[in-house]
């Protein structure tokens, strides 16, 4: 009886975990702010920004980063996918004294290649559901110098052992939730 109870446990606990997704651990040892003038954190990012909407980026802002930033990079993904975690921008080699993006705007920024295999923002788009989007900021201590077009993983991969700080912010999205 003690046996088809663990199993029980255990079921529960690996459908939970693939039902809601995963979220990347925070890679830097500094907490960096970051927040948006279209959303708070937690709450609903605005139409506008997805592909109900203009389908555009919103404004970021960000504080100051640890000494010896010399770049940034963001990632925006959906860990709550049905397929898996939905990338929907990869952007990299910011500037060191940029302190935010302008809405529908990249910055001097390098651009990475998301989910849809284009370079740029796809913005939210759930498929049924409330889905989380965490938009992921990393002060690095190098400027990459990579080619445009790097996906997530090829773009973590670089980042490996270069994060100073990291910031996070995220909303949520749900069609027709405006």
């Amino acid at each position: 009886m003690m046996k088809k109870t663990w199993v029980w446990i255990v079921l529960g606990l690996l459908l939970a975990a693939c039902s809601r997704g995963e979220v990347d651990a925070p890679m830097g040892d500094e907490t960096l702010s970051l927040t948006s003038p279209a959303f708070e954190e937690g709450l609903a990012i605005p139409s506008q920004y997805t592909c109900q909407g203009e389908d555009f980026s919103p404004a970021l802002n960000w504080g100051e980063p640890p000494a010896g930033t010399q770049s940034f990079a963001l990632i925006v993904d959906d860990p709550d996918a049905p397929l898996g975690t939905w990338v929907h921008w990869v952007l990299y080699d910011l500037p060191a004294e940029t302190r935010g993006l302008e809405e529908a705007s990249s910055g001097d920024g390098v651009l990475g290649v998301n989910s849809s295999k284009n370079e740029g923002y796809n913005g939210p788009c759930p498929p049924s559901g409330e889905h989380r989007y965490f938009f992921k900021l990393y002060a690095l201590d190098t400027v990459l110098d990579a080619e445009p077009g790097l996906d997530k993983e090829a773009l973590l991969d670089l980042l490996e052992g270069h994060v100073l700080a990291e910031g996070r912010l995220m909303g949520v999205y749900a069609k027709g939730s405006e």
